[in-house]
Formats: C-alpha cells, sequence, structure tokens
C-alpha cells in the first residue's frame, strides 16, 4: 500500500512539473554578480555581461599593458614568514664584501626555536659538504667523491655573508635559495656562525704558564 501512494505521489510531482509553456527568467538585479567576468592570468582584459554583443577595453588595465594580473604598487615587498626584507646586495665581489657588515634581522627572544630550526635544515642541506661540526668533513668529503672544503673556524666570514653565500652560491657551492626560505636562511647563517665560534674555540691554543726564573747571580763562585 505505502509503496502504491508513492508512486502515485512521485507520478502527481513528475505530471505537474512539466510544461510545455516557454518560461522567460526573471530579471537579474544584479547581473555582475550573477555572471561576473572571469580572466584567465595576463589575457586581455575587457569586461561584459553574456547578452551583451559590444565589449569595451577596461581603463586600469590599458594601463598595464592589457593585462589582467596587475602589478603591484611601486616600493611594496612581498610578504613573507617572519618579516624578511628582499636581499639587495648584487651578486659579485663588491656585493659579498658589503655583506659581511649585515646582521640578522632575527628576534633574539625567539633564538632557541632559530636555532633548533636552523640546526635542523643545516642537517639536512649543508652538513653533507661541511660536516656537522662545520669541520669540512662530510659525507661527500669523506667519500673522496669531492675534497677542498674548508673549515668554517678558518674562513673570514659573519652571518650576513653566510646569507649571501646561501642566496647566491660561491666557487663550487650552489645556491640554496630556492631551497630555503628568506627566515629560514638566516636560521641557518646563524647555526653556521654558532658552529664557526665553537670551532675557534676549540682550536685556540692553551696559555702555557711561564715560570719565573730568577736569573743567575753573576757574582756567585764557580
Amino acid at each position: 500500500m505505502k509503496k502504491i501512494v508513492f508512486l502515485m505521489v512521485a507520478g502527481s510531482l513528475l505530471a505537474t512539473a512539466c510544461s510545455d509553456k516557454k518560461r522567460k527568467p526573471s530579471i537579474v538585479y544584479m547581473p555582475d554578480m550573477y555572471y561576473a567576468t572571469a580572466y584567465d592570468p595576463y589575457e586581455k582584459a575587457t569586461f561584459g555581461y553574456p547578452d551583451y554583443a559590444e565589449s569595451s577595453d577596461v581603463p586600469v588595465f590599458q594601463r598595464n599593458h592589457n593585462m589582467s594580473a596587475l602589478e603591484p604598487v611601486e616600493g611594496s615587498v612581498p610578504h613573507n614568514d617572519g618579516g624578511i626584507l628582499p636581499w639587495t646586495l648584487p651578486n659579485n665581489n663588491a656585493g659579498y664584501e658589503q655583506s659581511k657588515s649585515v646582521t640578522s634581522p632575527l628576534n633574539p627572544a625567539n633564538k632557541e626555536v632559530d636555532h633548533k630550526r636552523g640546526e635542523l635544515l643545516y642537517k639536512q642541506n649543508c652538513s653533507v659538504c661541511h660536516g656537522a661540526n662545520g669541520d669540512g668533513q662530510g659525507s661527500i668529503v669523506k667519500s673522496k667523491a669531492y675534497s677542498g672544503v674548508p673549515t668554517f673556524a678558518e674562513r673570514n666570514i659573519t652571518v650576513g655573508s653566510v646569507y649571501h653565500v646561501i642566496m647566491y652560491g660561491k666557487n663550487a657551492m650552489g645556491s640554496y635559495a630556492s631551497h630555503l626560505t628568506p627566515v629560514d636562511r638566516w636560521r641557518v647563517a646563524e647555526y653556521v656562525m654558532s658552529l664557526k665560534n665553537a670551532g675557534n674555540d676549540q682550536a685556540a691554543p692553551a696559555e702555557t704558564p711561564t715560570a719565573n726564573v730568577e736569573p743567575a747571580d753573576s757574582t756567585a763562585s764557580k
């Protein structure tokens, strides 16, 4: 019985839903909300709705070579984790020397967290050549596949110059800018400096105490 009732109701709904009358949709109050113009990146930008026969260039896009992707405001910088400003020093010897005077922008209050993060990234990206302790004895060097990696302790480097090298590369080392975000580059640079300072402490020779020896009396009888 329930099945018969269900079929009757379903049949009634289908019968009333079907009609041979042609209907027009109601007027759209805000057509730009219903028919938003979609643009592909860098395509020539126009405006108009589906029923419009004519189109016109958008002035704001005309000033941007008709690209739908607008250029950023002059002087703006991309946002990144840590709020690190772009590195503006050039990739040459002069830029490298200038980088030695640049200090780390990381917040000293987060030093412990930054140190752990820098250590992790250093082991993942750098220790294979530079060694876990910065002694230049990474697994690649120990395998005899490559040699000549200097220790951090013997290099005249600063946290800024380390960042510069991570950014651009130097000598046989390539750039790691695509591997590390700007804030992570500073974390690795600070960790490298901690290894350098530890190496310098270990390499410093211990002072030998000097005994105070009184000069022999030349008048003493032999």
